[in-house]
């Protein structure tokens, strides 16, 4: 079903996209859902309660929270809470959508804006066929932990965070999806979002590589997980090292894509600290902003063969799961990471696969890895990409390794 309202807004539930004037409008998960609720229910007022429940899953949260979200929800179709033409806040009884809107039904159904063109490409994709469930867990210091699981089997498989994550736009987007797919298909696979980021707490104290490793035991000792692999990609992998080098019993297998034993800081060279302080730079010029000329040189180089609708995905996590100010502080921490003492005492069988022509993790930092921690597997992939991206000649080679080196885990 998709939903025509506005100036030549459309709604497509299907496909969990909103376009207007014939462009593909960014979009919050949580503005999409109240958004549909608000037009799906245009008839009558939409309680406080009602949309907790709709949008919140019914969790308690800030009047500041609904209101910012209400808010996100009219400037993304044109409205202002000046104006309310079309999204209207009725005192101390609710919000209604009082608009005109009509229902077109079907995949195929008619654009009613066709002089805008035919090109539905999405920045964020559809909901998966997969079920993910979101619950919270509070660290030693307090920070509000989001984790997610998806999935069902014996076995289990927890992603660490990296830089950044956002576990409602990461479950739908075209840079994550399809690996997180694949990952969750025929064992559970557990994720979490950092502090700073995504729907964990934003505004924390501690940013530090010993906080991530805290964050991850929190998981751990809150979902009573025995035994599990770890998959650590970027600085994620630095995090699952530590992990598994404190704690051998708990660690069945390692899977570390494109991770980096040193930090920019800590590989010893001037120009290594010079790449660190320009790409921080880059973050705080136009964070999120896919216009802006700073962030999309700063993409480049994460992912410099993504496609159009890869790359916008990638700008608009970083607009979703953190600030600028944040996302600084974050990657500062990362630049000072260093676990090479660490490999040694690594026990579980473990996996390195890593992109020859990595513009952030260079090659010789996934070659340091596996030969420090014992017996480790090397996988060099022909890619200049920071994360192998669907599409890409070396997608096939990554879900291969993968798949054959978790397979015993299925016993």
């Amino acid at each position: 079903m998709r939903l025509l309202f506005g100036d030549g807004c459309v709604l497509d539930a299907a496909r969990r996209e909103l376009r207007r004037e014939g462009k593909t409008i960014p979009i919050e998960p949580q503005v999409f859902d109240l958004l549909f609720h608000l037009l799906s229910h245009r008839d009558r007022v939409v309680s406080r309660d009602e949309m907790l429940e709709a949008v919140w899953g019914g969790r308690i949260v800030s009047e500041s929270t609904i209101a910012s979200r209400i808010g996100a929800a009219r400037r993304a179709i044109g409205d202002s809470g000046e104006a309310q033409r079309l999204i209207r806040t009725l005192a101390r009884r609710g919000v209604r959508f009082v608009g005109e809107a009509s229902e077109v039904a079907g995949e195929g159904a008619p654009d009613a804006f066709p002089s805008q063109g035919a090109d539905i490409s999405l920045s964020v994709r559809a909901a998966p066929a997969l079920r993910q469930d979101v619950t919270f867990l509070s660290a030693a210091d307090g920070v509000s932990l989001a984790i997610a699981s998806a999935g069902e089997g014996p076995a289990v498989l927890v992603k660490t965070a990296n830089w950044l994550n956002h576990l409602e736009h990461d479950w739908r987007s075209p840079v994550w999806f399809p690996l997180l797919n694949r990952l969750a298909s025929g064992r559970r696979l557990v994720r979490y979002d950092g502090r700073g980021h995504g729907l964990s707490d934003r505004e924390v104290a501690d940013i530090s590589l010993s906080a991530f490793v805290r964050d991850l035991e929190t998981v751990v000792e809150g979902l009573g997980l025995e035994r599990f692999a770890l998959f650590g990609i970027s600085q994620g992998g630095a995090v699952a090292i530590a992990y598994a080098a404190a704690h051998p019993e708990r660690v069945s297998r390692i899977v570390l894509h494109c991770a980096f034993a040193q930090g920019r800081g800590r590989r010893g060279t001037e120009a290594e600290r010079e790449l660190a302080r320009a790409f921080q730079a880059l973050i705080r010029q136009g964070w999120g902003d896919e216009h802006s000329a700073f962030v999309r040189a700063f993409a480049s180089v994460y992912f410099p063969a993504a496609t159009p609708e890869q790359m916008r995905a990638w700008i608009e996590l970083q607009r979703l799961t953190t600030s600028a100010e944040t996302a600084v502080r974050i990657r500062t921490a990362c630049d000072e990471i260093d676990v090479t003492e660490l490999l040694g005492q690594v026990r579980a069988p473990t996996l390195v696969l890593h992109s020859r022509h990595d513009n952030l993790a260079p090659l010789d930092q996934g070659r340091r890895i596996a030969a420090g921690i014992p017996g480790a597997r090397f996988v060099e992939l022909e890619s200049e990409n920071h994360v192998i991206l669907e599409g890409e000649p070396a997608w096939p080679r990554l879900l291969e390794e993968i798949e054959r080196f978790l397979a015993p885990m299925q016993c």
